[in-house]
């Protein structure tokens, strides 16, 4: 008898292959006199379900996440699962059953079947918080028509690369600040050239960059001494991310025995309180202009509050998840860089030698030089391959059945997608561990899927705010390049990464930082 999730999958058929397919059951079932190698053959043919994946059973999930310590390296529990149960494979945990799929062609039939509101996960964990506290959804947890009316208003003055370049002046200002703090940071190690843990420096920049356009103030974070209610911000969102890995993967009768869910909600709670604050002092300077009848001048968070199009708990929601997409993504991915770079002297000489023919001496380069500096472009690239900031992203079949291969999944399907294992595998990427950023140049030999990497995503789900994160680390990377030579710590060794829903270096990443001079300058 046909299961009621294979009845399913033929309904949004063709005609004609929902015929097809119905012949190829009819033939597994078998008909009277066929021979019984004939019978078996023909009943491999049938539809194929959830059910028919192989995958880990849930004791198996619980040795390697939890007993062998996998819950922070999800991102290689991604090979070891493609190597014992094929490129596709079914997992349970939590409150999540899902399709893993850890290949690039199953990826693209799986994104080229998504329909006009595609969805990522169900984010329920960040939507309980949201209806607890009777806030509104952002662009991450809402669905359907509505999110698709939230993008569409949270798009403009953000998506676009003309519109994002409108931003280079704010990006630069807080560069320069970064580039002052980072020469105090140097003269307080005994060496004078050192910093220690670049990657919580970047992130204080990061920080200050995205929350200057989103929020049109400043708000401390390149500060010496940070202000406290910046620095709980800060701690929060830290905290937030950290516990939304075990609140994700551990049965909901956990809330109540372990602290994961009160230190999350706690998090989140603080996140929104900042956030509103900030936004509320806007609102009132824009309303007190627009009641003097002046014109009103500003940027992404005026537009988003003059448009009239969405109302102040909307802002509130919208710029609180916002804010969590637009941090990580611009530090994680220069703190790799940085490290890259630094033990690749060739590699970074190169990139030097580009910036400085584009913008010499103390020139600041525009939006217009980058757009002249392929290398540049091609580092961070190269770096969001190796490390993608979400190793694991996911979709959620919700308008139709999923057809893969001899393989249908109905309506709700969860499909966890393995980016990590997919951007590391070297039938796509040739030596897929080697930091080799010529692989991306448009003349190169090395032509890749054009899956293979998708770091901010893809179709219209892709990451709202890519452009202005490729602003700011291609204007950051190009200055600390044009005034700085890196190194590597001495007897660092090597620095792998851990997932903590983003993935982040196991250890402090320690930078020698060397102030190039006219004179070092020329013998470059």
């Amino acid at each position: 008898m046909i299961s009621p999730a294979s009845r399913r999958c033929f309904l949004p058929l063709s005609r004609g292959r929902g015929r097809l397919l119905l012949q190829t059951w009819n033939q597994g079932r078998g008909v009277a006199g066929a021979a019984a190698a004939t019978g078996a053959a023909e009943r491999d043919k049938r539809i194929k379900t959830f059910e028919d994946l192989p995958g880990p059973s849930l004791l198996t999930n619980i040795y390697w996440i939890f007993l062998r310590g996998y819950i922070l390296h999800s991102h290689e529990l991604q090979f070891i699962y493609k190597k014992n149960y094929g490129p596709m494979w079914k997992s349970s945990l939590g409150q999540y059953t899902s399709v893993n799929i850890a290949d690039v062609e199953i990826l693209e039939t799986l994104l080229r079947q998504e329909g006009k509101y595609p969805m990522r996960s169900d984010m329920e964990h960040w939507k309980e918080h949201r209806r607890q506290r009777d806030l509104s959804y952002g662009p991450f947890t809402e669905e359907g028509h509505r999110w698709h009316n939230l993008r569409s208003v949270l798009n403009k003055r953000m998506l676009k690369p003309a519109e994002a370049v409108l931003y280079t002046g704010v990006v630069n200002e807080v560069v320069t600040d970064f580039l002052v703090r980072l020469r105090e940071i140097r003269k307080e190690t005994p060496s004078g050239d050192m910093v220690n843990d670049v990657a919580n420096h970047l992130y204080r920049f990061a920080f200050e960059g995205i929350s200057y356009i989103l929020f049109e103030t400043r708000i401390g974070c390149l500060e010496k001494e940070i202000p406290t209610e910046t620095q709980k911000f800060i701690d929060s969102i830290g905290s937030m991310l950290r516990n939304s890995v075990y609140v994700t993967v551990l049965p909901k009768w956990t809330k109540e025995v372990f602290p994961y869910w009160k230190r999350y909600i706690d998090s989140s709670d603080n996140i929104f309180a900042f956030g509103k604050k900030l936004i509320d002092q806007k609102m009132e300077k824009v309303q007190a202009q627009l009641e003097r009848g002046e014109e009103v001048e500003g940027e992404y968070l005026t537009y988003l509050l003059s448009s009239g199009k969405l109302t102040s708990k909307e802002v509130y929601g919208s710029v609180a998840e916002l804010l969590l997409a637009g941090v990580d993504t611009t530090s994680n991915t220069l703190s790799w860089s940085l490290y890259h770079l630094a033990r690749n002297p060739e590699i970074q000489n190169a990139l030097y030698q580009e910036v400085i023919s584009v913008a010499p001496g103390e020139s600041i380069p525009s939006a217009e030089d980058i757009s002249r500096m392929p290398l540049l472009k091609a580092v961070i690239k190269e770096t969001l391959r190796m490390y993608p900031v979400v190793p694991t992203n996911s979709r959620v079949a919700v308008d139709k059945p999923i057809i893969i291969g001899d393989y249908c999944f109905p309506k709700d399907t969860l499909f966890a997608l393995s980016h990590y294992a997919i951007s590391r595998d070297e039938t796509n990427f040739p030596e897929p561990n080697k930091f080799n950023p010529q692989r991306w140049f448009r003349d190169g030999q090395m032509k890749h899927h054009p899956f293979s990497s998708i770091p901010f995503g893809y179709g219209v789900r892709a990451c709202v705010g890519r452009r202005i994160a490729e602003l700011e680390m291609h204007m950051a990377l190009s200055r600390i390049i044009q005034k700085f030579e890196l190194r590597p710590e001495p007897l660092a060794g090597e620095i792998k990464a851990i997932a903590r829903i983003v993935l982040t270096p196991q250890k402090p990443i320690n930078l020698q930082f060397l102030e190039r001079t006219a004179a070092t300058r020329q013998s470059a």
